[in-house]
């Protein structure tokens, strides 16, 4: 793992700078963009229901502007341990 590339595939696919790319979660897949400095593709699925879900990253932002990312660990303890976050 090279945060926030995956190196194992994940259920987290990022097509971003014309490659597929594995985030290891959704904030990381976000990232992916971020890093390299492009437009991306996110496809992923609800953990709860299974729907898919799919984002457009254009101009640094996420096509649909009433999704939400929510953590239930504070940002600032992510790292304690980061597999349960």
């Amino acid at each position: 793992m090279a945060a926030p590339f995956s190196a194992v595939p994940t259920p987290f696919r990022v097509r971003a700078a014309d490659r597929w790319w594995y985030g290891n979660c959704a904030w990381d897949a976000f990232g992916i963009c971020a890093a390299l400095h492009v437009d991306g593709h996110i496809e992923t699925v609800c953990a709860d229901c299974r729907e898919p879900i799919v984002v457009e990253v254009r101009d640094e932002r996420p096509d649909d502007q009433r999704l939400l990312f929510h953590c239930l660990v504070p940002a600032a303890r992510w790292w304690a341990d980061i597999v349960f976050t």
